[in-house]
């Protein structure tokens, strides 16, 4: 990804809180066919390794897991909030008219060798935890073992599940820091008024 300096986040409790935040992730790998994406929901494990584990799940029927190379790493796609940006919003604008759209958002790129396993138990496992972590905070969660127990088994046969260890991971929150701080203040309102609050909180408003 490119990553210009003015954009760049490299601080790491901050690049696995968009992580979480976001759920859903774009899983690309090189195959034998080529490159192969499925987005999926993966669970972020910060203390497993020096830059966290990732965890998830791809439908057996999926052929992405079973032609992967394992000898190019894998590549998770983190989209955060994003919204469009108009010229109208900068207050250069009135002054020289040198302006042009843009796009604001906020990318995490986590990479890292591709492992897969079939261990019934260790599936229970990363499944267990991530509907716990998507039912949290709701009025009657839902948990794996509400359902019986021979169905929950039947379920698990047709996945398998895959770790990531994170070997290295890169951040781009582009909000607008190259701007002046006129231009990033009508930036913020203007998002905000537009009801795009996460990005409008992610603008730099201070002179």
């Amino acid at each position: 990804m490119h990553v210009p300096p003015a954009f760049a986040e490299n601080r790491l409790p901050v690049l696995f809180d968009a992580i979480r935040r976001a759920g859903l992730a774009t899983l690309v790998t090189m195959g034998t066919e080529g490159l192969e994406a499925t987005p999926l929901p993966l669970l972020l494990d910060e203390a497993e390794g020096e830059r966290g584990t990732l965890y998830g799940h791809l439908s057996r029927g999926n052929p992405q897991w079973r032609r992967f190379d394992s000898r190019v790493e894998a590549l998770v796609m983190v989209q955060g909030p994003d919204a469009y940006v108009t010229p109208s919003w900068y207050p250069t604008k009135a002054g020289t008219g040198k302006v042009v759209p843009t796009w604001n958002y906020v990318a995490v790129h986590a990479y890292g060798p591709l492992e897969v396993f079939e261990d019934a138990g260790r599936l229970h496992g990363v499944v267990a935890r991530l509907s716990d972590r998507h039912e949290a905070g709701r009025a009657d969660p839902w948990g794996v073992d509400d359902a019986p127990a021979d169905f929950i088994a039947a379920q698990l046969k047709g996945i398998v599940g895959i770790r990531i260890p994170i070997a290295r991971i890169e951040g781009k929150w582009k909000a607008s820091q190259n701007r002046t701080p006129a231009d990033r203040a009508g930036v913020a309102a203007g998002l905000a008024a537009e009801g795009q609050g996460a990005m409008a909180a992610l603008v730099p408003t201070d002179p």
